[in-house]
C-alpha cells in the first residue's frame, strides 16, 4: 500500500515538460498547446501538431518540421480523415494554396 501511495505521489509531483521542435524559418516552437499526432498510414506525413485556439499546423516531413498559419480545424480534421494524407496536404495546405496559410511574422 505505501508503495502504490509513493508512486502515485511520484506521478502527481512530476514535473511535465511540453516539447519544442525546430521549425525551419522559425526557429524553436514549444509544442506545448498544440494536440501532436505520430502518424504511420502516410509516406510523406510523419506527424502533425495542430493548436485549435491558434489556428497553427505544424508539420513533419522527411524529418523536418514547416508551420502553417490561419488553417481552419475543417482543413486540420480532412487532413487526418483523407485517403491519402500526402495527396491531400499537397493539393490543399502547401501546393499552390500554401501562400494562404503562410505564418507572418
Amino acid at each position: 500500500m505505501v508503495r502504490i501511495a509513493t508512486l502515485l505521489l511520484h506521478l502527481f509531483t512530476a514535473g511535465v515538460a511540453s516539447e519544442t521542435v525546430d521549425v525551419r524559418d522559425r526557429g524553436p516552437v514549444d509544442l506545448g498547446t498544440f494536440e501532436c499526432r505520430d502518424i504511420t498510414r502516410s509516406s510523406i506525413v510523419q506527424r502533425v501538431c495542430y493548436d485549435r485556439a491558434q489556428r497553427r499546423l505544424i508539420v513533419a516531413i522527411k524529418g523536418a518540421y514547416d508551420q502553417y498559419c490561419e488553417l481552419p480545424a475543417e482543413t486540420y480534421d480532412a487532413l487526418l480523415g483523407a485517403p491519402s494524407m500526402g495527396g491531400f496536404f499537397n493539393r490543399h495546405i502547401s501546393g499552390a494554396s500554401g501562400a494562404r496559410f503562410a505564418c507572418r511574422n
